[in-house]
């Protein structure tokens, strides 16, 4: 679609609302999704650090990436892209049709990359590729027969309980420092308190 084409179907939306003919608010339906479930084929490690770099560029935390982010983000990757192929790249991924990229879209570019599914040398397989997380494993696509695909498959469930209890471990630990701290924080302010 030519920027001539887009602005006219934009004035022409703008104009039937104005008019009375169509709602101001588009009727977009969201659908709520759990990615851990929907994206088995990432350790829950791969999908926090995914939700980071998304966080990181997504510049105004409205949980979306825009045009402008992307591009950024491109421009930090260092991938610029051109205003049309930056278009293409939110058109190729943007399922609802918003204009933005939401964080189960993000996650898809790399189910993408993964599966081989995105031309080499395009926008979004420059975009996984730079972002260096490890996304060659595409669920048990390896397997050998029947079998061995249901034992990886029970292997991935027991990895993500494996790797929710390593996180509530590492958040145990990390209160207890805070508390030892804390207790020797009050310790010295005594201390301090008794010598005055």
């Amino acid at each position: 679609m030519s920027e001539t084409d887009e602005l006219a179907q934009k004035l022409a939306r703008r104009t039937a609302i104005n008019e009375g003919d169509q709602e101001s608010t588009p009727q977009t339906q969201t659908k709520i999704c759990n990615v851990y479930t929907e994206f088995k084929e990432f350790s829950r490690k791969e999908i926090k650090d995914f939700e980071k770099m998304f966080k990181k560029y997504d510049i105004d935390n409205d949980k979306f990436i825009n045009f402008e982010e992307l591009k950024h983000m491109m421009e930090k990757l260092e991938a610029p892209q051109t205003h049309l192929s930056l278009k293409e790249m939110i058109k190729i991924i943007d399922e609802d049709q918003d204009g933005q990229i939401s964080f189960r879209e993000f996650l898809l570019i790399f189910r993408k990359a993964a599966a081989g599914e995105l031309e080499a040398g395009s926008g979004l397989s420059e975009l996984a590729r730079l972002t260096e997380i490890d996304v060659d494993k595409e669920g048990v696509k390896g397997a050998a027969n029947f079998f061995s695909a249901k034992i990886n498959e029970q292997s991935r469930s027991n990895k993500f309980e494996e790797e929710i209890k390593a996180e509530q471990e590492e958040r145990k630990k990390l209160d207890e420092e805070k508390r030892i701290r804390q207790q020797a924080f009050k310790e010295k302010q005594s201390q301090f308190l008794k010598q005055l």
